[in-house]
């Protein structure tokens, strides 16, 4: 059964279109016909699943509609209704029409005999490796709705994350452009019309005074080649850390800075222990899980030091011992991940950690936003004084000789 979407006139003489599923199109013109709609256009739906590298995951499927999704799913199964039917009620119900069409694609494929993990994985930018990895433990271990709710709750306490370390960002950037903005046009603007008097009067001008002019002078006259600095630079650390070693440098440094580094750190041991501990309690095997969990860390020290770490577990040794060595771990984690081996109870002991490290990362992001908004505001302040001052000394000194 194939998804067909249809533009036609009503009984009204109005304008309408839908969508409509059928076994071919012309059960599909039956349909709409049987609607009352006179087609003026009707064709298959299809995603194409080979262009999916050009199709951005957000503006195609958002993170949100997929969790809703896989809730309904998850429902669905639960109440025992077969997976075909259960993707029919999904697609009824879709609003976005980018999943309403690759809904229709799995439910035919799965139709036809395939796995669901198999014909979700034809569809990496929406269903990435994590989603289709659980998808096929569920189904080989007969837990699917179990699995699918997991996958619900770990895809929105993702994003929560997500959210938090971006909306935290988000301040200081625009306190950042609206100073140098603002800047920007004092020295452009205002400054030359009051400089113009102090030339003329071909007197020696303090210090400050001519920074201030010299700055005036240089963004009017250079501006151009700001700007392409500016764009310069970003492109080129950007291919920088495209770079095997210049990622490797990056992210050192990165680990370095003060309060940032930390809150690095504490991201990504949420990030790992969260999805592996989640991946591992859906049935996939450990080695598997490791090798996903690794790809989604940002930082290649830790990926390192989990490689390490998945060899070992690989030879029957011990998943904390290459974690606690490398130093990139904090040692209550790596403790806690040892103390669950021994017991037994890992995967229960990496979801302690993720949520403790979770309340961690939102702590340290309202901290540093407290620290960030004072430390802007006195850097702001201390760049209009000089500017401010740079002006009124040298009118002083006029009036003290008048």
């Amino acid at each position: 059964m194939a998804l067909y979407s249809y533009k036609g006139i009503d009984r009204t003489g109005a304008e309408t279109k839908g969508s409509v599923n059928a076994e071919n199109i012309n059960l599909a013109k039956s349909k709409v016909r049987a609607l009352g709609i006179m087609l003026t256009d009707i064709k298959e739906q299809k995603s194409e699943p080979k262009a999916q590298k050009n199709i951005s995951f957000g503006a195609a499927v958002s993170i949100n509609d997929l969790s809703l999704m896989t809730r309904q799913l998850a429902t669905l199964i639960k109440a025992r209704i077969q997976i075909v039917e259960s993707f029919n009620a999904l697609i009824e119900q879709c609003e976005n029409p980018k999943l309403r069409v690759i809904l229709s694609e799995v439910r035919q494929k799965v139709n036809e005999g395939s796995s669901l993990a198999k014909a979700l994985s034809d569809y990496p930018k929406v269903f990435d490796t994590i989603y289709v990895n659980m998808v096929e433990a569920g189904e080989s271990s007969g837990t699917l709705d179990i699995v699918l709710l997991r996958l619900a709750e770990f895809t929105e306490a993702q994003v929560k994350l997500k959210n938090k370390v971006r909306g935290a960002m988000m301040y200081p950037i625009i306190m950042l452009c609206v100073g140098a903005t603002v800047m920007s046009i004092i020295l452009v603007l205002v400054i030359p019309k009051i400089t113009k008097i102090f030339v003329t009067l071909k007197k020696e001008l303090p210090l400050p005074t001519q920074i201030c002019i010299w700055l005036s002078s240089f963004i009017k006259s250079y501006w151009w080649a700001i700007i392409l600095g500016i764009f310069a630079g970003i492109y080129l650390l950007k291919k920088y850390i495209a770079t095997k070693k210049g990622r490797a440098v990056y992210d050192s440094i990165v680990l370095k800075i003060p309060v940032v580094g930390g809150l690095v750190t504490m991201v990504n041991v949420s990030r790992f222990c969260s999805t592996l501990g989640t991946l591992l309690n859906s049935g996939v095997p450990i080695l598997m899980a490791m090798n996903i969990v690794k790809n989604l860390i940002s930082n290649v020290h830790m990926q390192k030091a989990i490689e390490r770490s998945r060899t070992n577990v690989s030879e029957g040794s011990s998943l904390a011992g290459p974690l606690a060595e490398s130093k990139l771990f904090p040692v209550m984690v790596t403790h806690m991940i040892s103390l669950g081996e021994k017991s037994g109870e890992l995967e229960p002991m990496l979801n302690i950690i993720a949520e403790n490290y979770e309340d961690q990362v939102e702590s340290k992001l309202n901290g540093l936003t407290s620290i960030l908004e004072p430390i802007m505001m006195v850097g702001m302040g201390g760049a209009v004084a000089f500017i401010v001052m740079s002006v009124v000394v040298p009118m002083m000194e006029l009036n003290s000789v008048k």
